[in-house]
């Protein structure tokens, strides 16, 4: 008996995942609980326990997209006796690499089906020669239609026969290609190398090769006899399809599906709202006494420092109380209006931008923002951020001056009509009551949705942010 490991659902938009790091290798044993692999999807990261005890047998290899519910793994009964390999089947309907069906060892390639309205695809361009020898996960053709193009992926490894053509068109179900899986099948079992690097597509179809090529091939067997090994000659998590290509000059990798979605939602910000930016300077003088005369004593009371961005986060949500239009979304004709104040706060992560959300901020002190933003910047470090701490913000807040920037225009996070940039804090000269003198002073930026927000209103919120900042002992009084 064995027990299905399927990618679990992640949240009503999340239509897939990608295998980021398996844990655990193939044939290893595990016990319940233990953690067998890393799953990204284009907002959150997720790890997967073992749900039971076993040994652990690998379908889909590090770097492979799959879709909600596809069977990534199994594990069997009984720990140290390795399941019979089998054909990676999902145990729900999904897009799989390349359509397949099985017909008597042999795999037939099908056209995808590619949305309601496409009929047909062009067999753009070959991979794979007629006759090489394939490996399971490698990309084999491209297809293309009036809308899309696709790359199919062998489903698994053998002896590849081409049955149409570059440059022909054909119906979706199509079947253009099939591979002997037998041929992988007949070869004799090698065992894995120790302490070696994964080879190469290449290096394990010349490997295949080789092994086919013996001097007294087996007789072929009935179909009721056997069943064939469609199995890759090398274990899966170590033959990984290579994320980056060498070419020449230049390295070609795929975008993560974070950047993907960061990409696409940056994209679709520019495209779908009037965002305009307005500017203009705090001096931080005020905010960095008040923090350097209570910080020992803070940090006593709450076990965390006072840091800035308590303080612009509470300075924000003023600004949305006294210019309550910055807090609402255009939603078709109609105008929502929000009347809590939950604030996003821009974190860095080495795969991309990530915005959790701070609940409820009005009513809470400087030292809860701060435990929640440190919690925040943890569960992002160690990748365990969830959807719900990603969603249902009314406003963003970015710090650019963290990495020194000294002015920038951000860019709105949909749907909210508004997102203030934070700056780099500089020693500059100004006047002060007549007389120059030096200042730490931090220049803003508001980014807004002019459809939404009026120039006077924008400039009027970013305003009632400089006060806030440069007299902080109000921000303390409205606690």
């Amino acid at each position: 008996m064995s027990i299905d490991v399927k990618v679990p659902a992640a949240g009503e938009s999340i239509t897939s995942a990608n295998v980021a790091r398996w844990h655990k290798k193939n044939g290893d044993a595990v016990k319940v609980g233990e953690i067998l692999v890393t799953l990204e999807t284009d907002k959150v990261s997720n790890e997967l326990e073992a749900p039971a005890a076993g040994t652990l047998e690998i379908l889909v290899v590090e770097g492979e997209e799959v879709s909600i519910g596809t069977v990534i793994a199994r594990i069997s009964g009984e720990a140290g006796a390795v399941a019979p390999t089998a054909v990676a089947a999902p145990a729900a309907p999904i897009p799989a690499p390349a359509p397949a069906t099985v017909s008597g060892g042999v795999i037939e390639l099908k056209v995808p089906a590619a949305g309601e309205s496409i009929t047909s695809a062009n067999v753009a361009k070959w991979r794979k020669n007629d006759g090489d020898m394939v490996v399971k996960g490698e990309v084999l053709v491209t297809l293309e239609t009036d809308k899309v193009s696709n790359e199919l992926e062998a489903p698994v490894s053998g002896c590849l026969k081409i049955l149409t053509p570059e440059g022909e068109e054909v119906s979706i179900g199509a079947i253009i290609a099939t591979i002997d899986a037998s041929a992988t099948a007949s070869a004799p079992a090698m065992p894995a190398p120790v302490h070696q690097a994964a080879p190469t597509p290449q290096a394990a179809a010349a490997h295949v090769a080789q092994a086919v090529a013996t001097p007294a091939p087996a007789p072929a067997p009935s179909a009721d006899a056997v069943k064939p090994d469609f199995s890759p000659p090398v274990s899966p998590v170590e033959r990984v399809v290579p994320s980056e290509v060498h070419e020449g000059r230049t390295t070609r990798k795929k975008m993560s599906m974070l950047r993907r979605k960061i990409a696409t939602h940056l994209v679709n910000a520019q495209q779908t709202a009037a965002i305009l930016t307005t500017f203009n300077e705090v001096d931080m003088s005020s905010v960095m006494d008040l923090r350097k005369q209570v910080q020992d004593d803070f940090m006593k009371k709450h076990g965390v420092k006072l840091g800035f961005m308590s303080f612009f986060v509470k300075a924000v949500a003023q600004a949305l109380k006294d210019v309550p239009s910055v807090n609402g979304r255009i939603d078709g004709t109609d105008i929502i209006e929000n009347h809590f104040y939950d604030i996003g706060v821009a974190i860095g992560t080495e795969k991309g931008l990530i915005v959790p959300v701070l609940r409820d901020v009005d009513q809470k002190s400087f030292a809860q923002i701060e435990k929640e933003i440190l919690d925040y910047a943890k569960k992002a470090k160690d990748g365990k951020i969830t959807i719900e701490d990603l969603t249902g913000g009314v406003f963003t807040i970015s710090n650019g001056g963290t990495y020194g920037s000294l002015l920038s225009t951000p860019i709105l996070n949909p749907p909210q009509s508004g997102i203030l940039g934070m700056h780099t804090i500089q020693q500059r000269p100004v006047a002060v009551n007549g007389q120059v003198v030096i200042r730490p002073m931090m220049y803003l930026a508001l980014s807004y949705d002019h459809r939404l927000v009026d120039g006077k209103e924008a400039v009027t919120f970013l305003i009632r942010i400089k006060d806030c900042l440069e007299s902080p002992t109000r921000l303390l009084l409205e606690m």
